[in-house]
């Protein structure tokens, strides 16, 4: 009985702190974006999970970052790191499987260390923020631009598609977290993977699953959200269901959508704007969002029924300050 109440509160996490920022809680903003302007290099299939081997030092300094900026969900540098890729490098599994478990342990160092000193603060306006270990879709593994596009391929089935995913979740799990955060996924496919494995796993801290999307009306296979979420909402270890990486201004049309296909709580983290080339490996201009609209914007997607909304892609600290302004002038 003990344990399944354990596991009854750490399934409350995420609700709870929805609660306590007034009905909307802040996500932290772009990862790689912030390392890179700190000078890492990250041009790499590892992309910024090679921080975790080159400068874990770094990845902290950028969870204390947004934890300053207002964030109440930050999220770990795990989205592109898999066993597999590290295996490529010539590591052990077992070196693998520990910089995962590292990826949460520094956010979570970085949000102790940030809530201690937080505390002591007069005025102190923050929220003790979660840890979201990131997942990252088996498009963002491959890193040929299929996470934006859902084109796996006929190999790539159900059953593949959890084996893929299964021990790095295992090995999230275990490190701690406060949830967990499946990122860009591309298709309908990949999303019950994902649901099924937080079940057949018996995953007792909440989850979000977060689609992108190239068109602004489907998933980037081409697949409706409302075949996507149909498949979401048959697991109750689904805590959340959103969008992440795409442009903000298909941001409220799709909250709106969501909200009328599922009772999860709904969350938005799109990019600036900018258009990832996956093939060329460089972003694209394009009529980016400064943080002054996303600033503007952030009211009007809470209000469509967001619950949980930051940044992605080339957005900062400083996006996640505009967005924690708002919010918590609505909160007073």
């Amino acid at each position: 009985m003990g344990r399944e109440r354990e596991g009854d509160l750490r399934a409350d996490a995420l609700r709870d702190l929805i609660t306590k920022a007034g009905g909307c809680a802040v996500v932290d903003g772009g990862f790689a974006t912030q390392l890179e302007k700190h000078g890492a290099s990250i041009n790499d299939p590892l992309w910024s999970a090679l921080c975790l081997i080159k400068s874990p030092d770094l990845i902290k300094k950028v969870h204390l970052e947004y934890l300053e900026a207002g964030a109440d969900v930050i999220v770990t540098s795990s989205y592109q790191a898999t066993l597999p890729g590290f295996q490529s490098r010539g590591l052990s599994m077992e070196e693998a499987e520990s910089l995962l478990t590292t990826s949460v342990r520094i956010a979570v160092e970085a949000r102790d260390k940030f809530w201690t000193s937080a505390k002591r603060r007069v005025g102190n306006s923050y929220n003790r923020a979660l840890v979201a270990a990131s997942i990252g879709s088996y498009g963002a593994y491959l890193a040929d631009g299929s996470e934006y596009s859902g084109n796996y391929g006929p190999d790539v089935n159900l059953e593949k598609l959890k084996d893929f995913h299964r021990r790095r979740l295992q090995v999230l799990v275990e490190a701690g977290p406060d949830l967990l955060a499946f990122e860009t996924i591309p298709n309908k496919l990949e999303a019950q993977a994902c649901a099924e494995l937080l079940d057949e796993e018996g995953v007792s801290i909440p989850s979000w699953i977060c689609f992108s999307s190239v068109d602004g009306e489907n998933a980037p296979s081409g697949e409706t959200f409302e075949e996507c979420l149909d498949v979401i909402n048959k697991s109750s270890r689904v805590s959340a269901v959103g969008i992440n990486c795409a442009p903000p201004h298909f941001v409220l049309s799709l909250i709106q959508r969501f909200k009328l296909r599922t009772d999860k709580a709904v969350v938005v983290y799109p990019n600036s704007g900018e258009i990832w080339d996956g093939i060329a490996k460089k972003w694209l201009p394009s009529k980016c969002f400064d943080d002054d609209k996303f600033e503007v914007f952030t009211t009007r997607w809470r209000d469509a029924g967001a619950s949980l909304i930051g940044g992605c892609c080339r957005t900062s600290p400083c996006t996640v300050q505009a967005i924690s302004k708002v919010l918590k002038k609505e909160r007073s």
